[in-house]
């Protein structure tokens, strides 16, 4: 688009179905390749990419271009199809409906960087449903308990 200037940066986060650890170090770099080629043929640009065995993190430069739905849409349904390909798992593979998405300034690129990087360290502290319910109301985002992820306690 001629004479559009934008400066868009989103943290996607989304879980395993049933919240289920099905993600396996094994698998995890392949699946970050694999993703991250999905977020470039989109016209996005990686910053930032971590799967936890029951859910990731993605952390973009999107454009304004891109329709939010439907990027983690094809995110999801092309990155379960390549997981089913790869038979990793017993079963079908698949995420879990919804996901959380945060918007930074410029100025946190780094800091969400690293902290997207560091999430093995984060979880050795705190529980996915902790660090979830601490990004929903950091950014002060209104939601209904019954309409989160279906968390394993």
């Amino acid at each position: 688009m001629a004479n559009t200037f934008s400066q868009i940066y989103l943290q996607f986060v989304f879980a395993v179905k049933n919240r289920q650890s099905l993600i396996s170090k094994n698998n995890k770099e392949e699946l970050h390749k694999y993703i991250t080629s999905l977020v470039q043929n989109r016209k996005a640009k990686l910053l930032a990419i971590h799967c936890m065995p029951d859910h990731i993190h993605i952390f973009v430069g999107f454009k304004p271009t891109i329709s939010i739905s439907d990027f983690v849409k094809e995110i999801k349904v092309e990155s379960n199809e390549f997981i089913n390909s790869k038979n990793w798992i017993k079963g079908k593979f698949s995420w879990q409906e919804g996901y959380g998405v945060f918007s930074y300034s410029q100025s946190h690129v780094d800091a969400v960087v690293k902290y997207v990087l560091d999430q093995e360290i984060h979880h050795q502290k705190k529980t996915f449903k902790q660090e979830y319910l601490e990004l929903l109301k950091k950014f002060e985002v209104p939601f209904e308990e019954q309409y989160l992820f279906d968390f394993i306690e």
